[in-house]
């Protein structure tokens, strides 16, 4: 195999993700700030390629031409417009991405065909998920399909995880884990599932805060957390058990892995996450709701997610070597 290709796939997939991860980050923002209708149609932005900037230069009766649309009180806003509009962009800046990460990873036809496969499956995903983006703008932003559209998200990078991790498979398995309990994986396993359920309960928190929001028409945020369900709470005291968890997780690997292994490295990048992830909600549970720190809460709650998924792949390619333990 060309060493240079296989390198370039892997760098171009490890960009593609961070790619993906950044337009969670702009898509948080662009729900923070209730943008998410700055653009009314799809794929136009007020039926121009590029969006107006001044309300001058859409027609007189647009708020009539819309409302027969069904988007009732459509009001031009330069900001939420260009935001939502850079979302837009950035999502297809992803396509492009991972349409040459597909093409590079043909490389692995003749090695192993599930790298291409996987490839080419996160492509079309991708495609999926521009067209679901259209879906949420015609359903004018309902909270489900706004959850479906991120989930959706959350998984291609996970795929994308996986098709990289799997190409540096040899590497990996080299990894000393010996050191790690038996346990060690259930734990992680169990993580996993914790954070995608505080994740499933953190949507829903958000549908309730969209809702909160936009009755306040987006001001007075020290208010809202009156009106949280009690969905909210729970939320907020499972992050107690997903912390713990998760220090003993960063502890074994402490205690048993080198400090220049990328298990080590990849551990202590879980563990800041996790506390990061816990700090923001503190922050918006204590300070009003800041608007920055909503978008940054489900990046790294994001972010989490893709560093457990990583750190399982790595643990179960090199258990694959790892001895077994005479009684």
């Amino acid at each position: 195999m060309n060493i240079q290709a296989a390198l370039r796939f892997r760098r171009l997939g490890t960009i593609t993700i961070f790619a993906v991860y950044f337009v969670i980050l702009v898509g948080g923002i662009v729900r923070a700030s209730g943008a998410g209708m700055g653009c009314p149609d799809w794929p136009t932005c007020f039926g121009q390629w590029v969006p107006p900037t001044d309300e001058t230069q859409l027609p007189a009766n647009y708020h009539e031409i819309y409302a027969q649309r069904g988007y009732e009180n459509t009001q031009f806003n330069p900001i939420k417009t260009w935001t939502e509009y850079t979302n837009r962009l950035i999502g297809m800046t992803i396509g492009f991405l991972i349409l040459l990460t597909a093409w590079s990873s043909r490389i692995y036809l003749k090695t192993d065909k599930t790298i291409f496969y996987l490839a080419l499956a996160s492509f079309f995903l991708v495609g999926f998920q521009g067209w679901l983006g259209s879906t949420v703008v015609a359903s004018n932003l309902k909270p489900l399909m706004i959850t479906v559209h991120m989930l959706v998200a959350l998984f291609i990078v996970a795929l994308l995880i996986y098709t990289i991790a799997r190409s540096q498979r040899d590497a990996i398995s080299q990894l000393d884990i010996r050191g790690l309990p038996d346990s060690f994986k259930t734990v992680l396993l169990i993580a996993m599932f914790m954070i995608l359920l505080q994740i499933a309960m953190g949507t829903q928190v958000r549908e309730a805060v969209d809702f909160i929001a936009h009755e306040h028409s987006y001001i007075d945020r020290k208010y809202w957390r009156d009106d949280f369900p009690v969905i909210f709470y729970v939320h907020r005291s499972f992050s107690s058990l997903i912390l713990f968890t998760h220090v003993w997780l960063v502890w074994k690997i402490v205690q048993a892995i080198p400090k220049t292994s990328v298990l080590f490295r990849t551990g202590i990048a879980l563990g800041a996450l996790v506390a990061s992830a816990i700090l923001a909600g503190v922050t918006l549970d204590r300070l009003g709701m800041p608007a920055v720190v909503q978008p940054l809460h489900l990046l790294i709650a994001n972010l989490i997610f893709g560093t457990q998924f990583f750190l399982y792949i790595c643990v179960n390619y090199a258990g694959a070597n790892k001895p077994a333990q005479i009684c």
